[in-house]
């Protein structure tokens, strides 16, 4: 079959309307290891809390892959003298990182493993490395580098562009083999990045949530490369939009207490851990290399579910088929102080034996210091500043360390009597 590459394809998306993409991405997204995350899903067990969290790895890539390019497009048309004066871009180098940024937005996901990040504790250790553990990014670059060389480097698009598998994957890896495109890096992967504004749009379309909704729109028309004297130029913000940055941050820290790390949904992921330690030979699965990689993308939901649906997973595998979750009984504070710790040291010795699981739930919401988004004044002089200096809440917002404690359904009374006792 011929090669129309001026042809646009579009389908219908929930956030943006249409997605539309050429025929160089659309022979990405037949790939096999691609069409394998329409078999993962993005908020693994979620949908037993909220009922409309069916979507999945496969339209979020879709989604950071067009919001990527709307922003490329955006900073492009606001910041081609820093650009071209400071990163030494013309128009044909423009053109040709806009290619691979979207390539790279399309495939940063591939490597995920059955139920997103709830899997990704079952990984396993880099060998020589004690307690690392491999990152679903190290499958993606390998993936990338093993599964999508013939579709990237022989498409004939690429006659224009000469790229190679091993470029994307260094771009995704933040290698310095990514050259002059590092600096596009951030959109992909960084405090301001297409994934994030893509997943929290799309995860609380799902689930039905406002809590993940910021202005989108005005964000990606005010993110520029903001020049540095000595470090070249960094992606920011003007400043009529760090606002819109704020809403950003926000909407992830209500989406990760309110959503990602509701009780119930953390305890699912505990049933899944137990359920897969299982299911897996030696309790982990697989390292990206070689045929290991291959015998890895065997692994999805679908296979999961096959082996839980015919009994299989123990324990943890029957309570997710049942919907038999363990119970919580007890919670710190999100930030607990030091009255929630000896609490939880109290209530530790009180339960014993009938404690089941004890969940952290820890994330940090901003980064400050060099990884602090500058913030690029819109009038003369046009000073730098960082955005935690502009918005008191996000200099101040402290991380999530919260502790839940759960026991099983039958012992809740029991338990409860134990901690009620002077």
């Amino acid at each position: 079959m011929a090669i129309d590459s001026d042809r646009t394809y579009e389908v219908r998306c929930p956030v943006y309307g249409f997605i539309k993409f050429n025929d160089w991405e659309r022979e990405i997204i037949a790939q096999r290891p691609f069409q394998r995350l329409r078999r993962i899903r993005q908020l693994a067990w979620t949908d037993l809390v909220y009922p409309g969290a069916m979507h999945v790895r496969f339209e979020h890539s879709l989604g950071v892959m067009n919001m990527a390019g709307l922003v490329y497009d955006g900073i492009v048309e606001r910041s081609r003298d820093v650009l071209r004066d400071e990163l030494g871009y013309n128009d044909d180098g423009l053109k040709r990182h806009r290619v691979l940024v979207r390539i790279a937005a399309l495939l940063h996901d591939v490597g995920h493993g059955p139920f997103s990040h709830a899997a990704e504790e079952l990984l396993p250790e880099i060998p020589g490395r004690q307690g690392e553990r491999y990152k679903h990014e190290h499958y993606t670059a390998e993936i990338i580098r093993r599964h999508f060389r013939d579709v990237i480097e022989n498409h004939p698009a690429n006659n224009n562009y000469e790229f190679t598998a091993d470029m994307v994957a260094n771009f995704i890896e933040g290698g310095s083999g990514a050259g002059q495109a590092t600096f596009w890096r951030d959109l992909v992967s960084g405090q301001l990045d297409a994934d994030r504004m893509d997943y929290l749009l799309r995860d609380s379309h799902h689930v039905g949530v406002e809590y993940g909704r910021y202005d989108w729109r005005r964000l990606a028309n005010s993110i520029v490369a903001v020049p540095f004297d000595q470090e070249g130029p960094r992606l920011g913000v003007e400043e009529g939009g760090w606002h819109a940055a704020e809403g950003l941050i926000l909407a992830r820290y209500f989406m990760f207490t309110q959503v990602y790390f509701h009780k119930t949904r953390s305890i699912f992921n505990h049933h899944l851990h137990g359920a897969l330690e299982d299911l897996l030979p030696g309790g982990t699965f697989p390292i990206p290399k070689g045929r290991k990689l291959d015998q890895y993308l065997k692994w999805d939901d679908w296979r999961v579910l096959g082996h839980i649906s015919s009994g299989k997973g123990g324990d943890h595998g029957r309570r997710l088929a049942e919907r038999d979750h363990f119970r919580e009984i007890r919670h710190t504070q999100e930030t607990p102080d030091e009255t929630d710790l000896d609490n939880l040291d109290e209530w530790r010795g009180k339960l014993g034996e009938l404690l089941a699981a004890e969940i952290s739930a820890e994330k940090s919401w901003y980064k400050i210091g060099s990884a602090d988004v500058p913030v690029i004044a819109d009038l003369s002089p046009r000073d730098v500043k960082s955005l935690s200096s502009y918005s008191s809440i996000v200099g101040s917002i402290k991380p999530v360390r919260q502790v839940r404690m759960y026991v099983h359904e039958e012992n809740r009374e029991a338990a409860e009597a134990k901690l009620s006792t002077a």
